[in-house]
């Protein structure tokens, strides 16, 4: 199966970088851990319902992703209502999340991606995004366990390419039940791997990938993928953190950034006029200096003339 994007995918990839030729994006398609953010128990995570989650959404559009090349939502709380209201900048482009908050288990612990209802390649084009990202779990040392995410992987990369929509493919891993933590953390990065190669196998265009933890991995990744660009996700760590994994993913052949909880999870509340100042004062400055580093390895590929 052919990596390379056609004409009208190129054409969205473009629009989901910045000037400087990279991706630099601003996830906000999560509901789960947004809730476990916003509120400290399981009753007042409840109280949070799709509409307020709307809400924060709309001022991480309006006083962070604005600011960005591109913004990554989802079509439960999110999108159309960005877009309808006039919230979403005419020049940020927008991914639309196709994965369902959370995961089932099956018999064996292994988890089971999910999607969120009725969100296919069609109507994302419907719902004005310039492309969508898929995300699903593997273990690909553990083969038997990725079956079944597999085939949402290999079923929505059909999909898109049949409509001709720029989809981004992110791959997490997960620890099992009972298995040693420090055993764990020893193989991320040859899990990370894997996952690439697994995604890359099944006809991926564009990757988005967790920090892989050393720049050997990233390196052995950006080898693995050739063509096909890879941006590292923020994973929720500290954003001081995070901009040292941009640097060395950037230095090894990433191609950019999606990043969320590291620039807003301490900016969102209930408050939105505390949410607004922050995501404005605090979260605008974090995006600027990752643009930054982006800015220092621009390519001229995607530069306009």
């Amino acid at each position: 199966m052919s990596s390379k994007m056609t004409t009208a995918e190129y054409r969205g990839y473009q629009q989901i970088c910045g000037k400087n030729g990279h991706m630099m994006v601003v996830a906000c398609d999560q509901r789960g851990a947004m809730r476990q953010i916003l509120a400290s128990t399981p009753e007042d995570r409840a109280k949070i319902d799709e509409n307020k989650l709307g809400d924060v959404k709309s001022d991480i559009v309006a006083y962070l992703a604005n600011s960005a090349s591109c913004v990554l939502l989802d079509p439960v709380c999110a999108v159309p209502r960005v877009v309808d209201e006039g919230v979403l900048a005419r020049d940020t482009a927008l991914l639309i999340g196709l994965d369902a908050s959370g995961w089932d288990t099956d018999a064996k612990g292994y988890r089971l991606s999910k999607l969120v209802p009725g969100v296919d390649a069609r109507r994302v084009r419907e719902l004005g995004g310039t492309g969508a990202k898929l995300m699903v779990y593997l273990r690909p040392d553990r083969p038997e366990a990725n079956t079944h995410n597999i085939g949402i992987i290999r079923d929505c990369v059909a999909n898109f390419a049949k409509e001709d929509v720029l989809l981004v493919v992110e791959i997490l891993t997960y620890a099992f039940d009972g298995e040693n933590e420090a055993e764990y953390k020893a193989k991320f990065g040859k899990l990370i791997e894997g996952c690439a190669r697994i995604a890359l196998d099944e006809g991926s265009k564009v990757l988005k990938l967790p920090f892989p933890g050393s720049a050997a991995s990233c390196r052995a990744i950006s080898d693995m993928a050739g063509s096909v660009p890879w941006a590292v996700l923020s994973a929720g760590v500290d954003h001081e953190t995070f901009l040292g994994q941009v640097q060395i993913a950037m230095q090894n052949g990433a191609s950019g950034v999606i990043a969320g909880r590291a620039l807003w999870k301490d900016c969102i509340s209930l408050d939105r006029a505390v949410e607004q100042d922050r995501l404005a004062h605090v979260a605008t400055p974090r995006l600027k200096q990752i643009q930054a580093i982006l800015d220092t390895f621009a390519t001229s590929a995607l530069m306009p003339a």
